[in-house]
């Protein structure tokens, strides 16, 4: 079991949590993910490491409450314990001197990208980082990313911070005005084949990091392959990043809207079971 050392609200359905997880803190690199599990009965939800303090022995998690999970996973205070906490598992993100690097990230997708920026940043490169999210209150970590980017360009949807716009939106101008060398996105499924299609048209390489269904992480159960290439790929051993060029997102998101029904009647029993 994992001791919540701090928790911290981003807003009402948002909460970044600090574990105590120090083999973890130790080993994890840009990219790498946990397996994240509530309760004797409860199901894995894999969560991407946003940050790690070797020294402290924790690990930093950012947690959207969506369904029964990471519902139960964000009602958890500081004190409480995390009942299963595996990782890292996954593939690290490739790091090198591209030159400039535009860094993508939607909504909680800017938590796994803080390590990346970080990352990239270290490694020589400039680092030019799009933070997009609905609306003002939805942009996290802004300060954070700030410090390890040359540049951030801000978009909300209903224009209430920054620019308004989208994210593809922000991407585009910093490729007009100069020349790209790669491009790395996070966010919501929709959001990165968007981004991807733009890029490709530019010619941009682009890696994009995956958030599917996942049972395991280990490969056995096979929820979170994906069609890269032609070829099939699992997200938990072979990602969570592939090139965002060859990721097939129509199939991946019809696969992630496969049991919002079952979702919806699980949130639907807790609520009548709370009452």
């Amino acid at each position: 079991m994992n001791k919540i050392i701090s928790k911290e609200y981003f807003s009402d359905r948002v909460a970044k949590f600090v574990v105590e997880a120090p083999l973890i803190a130790k080993a994890r690199k840009a990219g790498h993910f946990v397996m994240v599990r509530v309760g004797e009965k409860g199901e894995r939800i894999p969560l991407t490491i946003a940050d790690a303090d070797v020294e402290r022995g924790t690990i930093t998690l950012v947690v959207q409450r969506m369904g029964v999970s990471s519902t139960k996973l964000c009602e958890l205070e500081a004190g409480d314990y995390i009942t299963d906490l595996v990782g890292p598992l996954g593939q690290a993100t490739h790091i090198e001197n591209f030159g400039t690097v535009v860094c993508a990230c939607g909504g909680v997708g800017t938590a796994p990208m803080l390590p990346i920026v970080t990352a990239m940043k270290k490694a020589g490169n400039k680092v030019i980082t799009v933070l997009a999210a609905r609306t003002k209150d939805l942009i996290i970590l802004e300060e954070q990313i700030r410090e390890h980017s040359d540049e951030v360009i801000v978009m909300t949807d209903d224009g209430s911070y920054g620019t308004k716009g989208l994210v593809t939106h922000g991407v585009e101008a910093v490729i007009n005005r100069e020349k790209v060398d790669m491009c790395v996105t996070i966010g919501p499924a929709i959001m990165m084949k968007f981004v991807s299609q733009l890029t490709k048209k530019y010619e941009v390489p682009t890696v994009a990091s995956l958030n599917t269904i996942m049972v395991d992480g280990t490969g056995m159960c096979g929820a979170c392959r994906v069609t890269v290439g032609g070829k099939t790929k699992f997200v938990c051993v072979d990602g969570p990043e592939f090139d965002a060029h060859q990721v097939d997102f129509d199939e991946m998101l019809m696969r992630l809207g496969g049991y919002k029904e079952q979702e919806q009647e699980e949130m639907e029993r807790k609520i009548l079971h709370k009452s």
